[in-house]
């Protein structure tokens, strides 16, 4: 978490103390009377990255996941009465706001600068807001969406507010043209000197840029960089001993995954911060697991594994948390 009061980020040390303690000692724990005693003078309380640390949140950011295709980041924001956390600025990422308790008052105005990377966060020389293109107030249940570069400020009324801001990382051209030449290491014109001319190069780039080259790179990127949501992973431990052909399992609706062709036909698995191989002749098996809608038990998968085979593998992508037991046998 952090505190911000009108822009500018309290100093850690204004809120938090470091607990003694053996073997190494507790830093930078919130010392919950400061912090409550800076709320009541106008700070905003940030907690970050709850699409992390909160599995009911990381859950809700997962099934965003799954439908727009892009990384999701959560956080949240509680500002006591007639407050203001952030000035006016713009985010380097999508954003939908909302609201769940209270109520914030949102100016939106449009972009001095348009579509603005990561490293490109707004400063005032850029210029200043005009007239404001929205004027709203959230209550709960309503949800904002601001797009990327969009100027905006909040500020609260006679109430606290606290709503949670939801940030989609969308995959850009130039993030799409970086995947495609850091491929490019692997040929030998791209690693000589920088001499000549490289229209040669520009043409091998080119060749990397297809539809299907960039999407499937974008798609790699997603599913590597996700975190595991295993809330259940203790009850999963103690459920996988009394696997039989009758359980019902089924993929874990958090998962995003991607089943692709290895070197000498293996099957590989990826998901998350997991890269499975399986030999080339259980991909029936692991493509009915994959794309499964509902809920199958080991004697339901295709393919020529015995009965043993089948328990084998899903013991196995039961373990990797790729799949979860929702029932035992009788």
């Amino acid at each position: 978490m952090r505190l911000v009061k009108a822009g500018a980020q309290l100093a850690a040390g204004d809120y938090t103390v470091d607990l003694p303690w053996r073997p190494r000692p507790f830093t930078g724990t919130v010392d919950v009377r400061r912090a409550i005693h800076e709320f009541e003078r106008g700070a905003t309380i940030v907690l970050q990255a709850l699409h992390i640390a909160h599995a009911p949140v990381a859950e809700f950011a997962r099934s965003l996941e799954q439908e727009l295709r892009e990384p999701v980041q959560v956080n949240a924001y509680y500002t006591p009465p007639a407050a203001q956390g952030l000035p006016v600025h713009h985010d380097t990422h999508d954003v939908f706001v909302l609201q769940t308790a209270g109520e914030k008052r949102w100016r939106v105005y449009a972009p001095v600068f348009e579509l603005p990377l990561r490293s490109q966060r707004y400063r005032p020389e850029m210029g200043g807001p005009g007239r404001p293109l929205l004027d709203v107030t959230v209550r709960p249940g309503d949800t904002l969406y601001v797009p990327r570069g969009w100027l905006h400020e909040a500020l609260t009324s006679e109430s606290d507010s606290l709503h949670l801001t939801v940030g989609v990382n969308v995959h850009t051209w130039l993030d799409a043209f970086r995947a495609a030449l850091d491929e490019c290491a692997d040929e030998l014109a791209f690693r000589r000197s920088a001499v000549g001319s490289p229209d040669d190069l520009v043409d091998a780039l080119e060749r990397r840029l297809g539809a299907g080259d960039v999407e499937r790179r974008r798609e790699e990127r997603l599913v590597r960089t996700r975190r595991p949501v295993l809330a259940d992973a203790f009850d999963q431990l103690r459920e996988v001993e009394a696997l039989g052909l009758e359980t019902a399992v089924e993929r874990r609706p958090t998962v995003l995954a991607r089943l692709s062709r290895g070197e000498q036909d293996a099957v590989l698995l990826q998901f998350e911060d997991v890269e499975l191989r399986f030999p080339a002749r259980v991909r029936e098996e692991l493509e009915y697991a994959a794309s499964a809608a509902a809920p199958f038990a080991p004697a339901d998968l295709p393919g020529r594994l015995d009965e043993a085979g089948r328990l084998v593998l899903v013991r196995r992508l039961v373990l990797e948390g790729f799949l979860r037991i929702v029932a035992r046998d009788g």
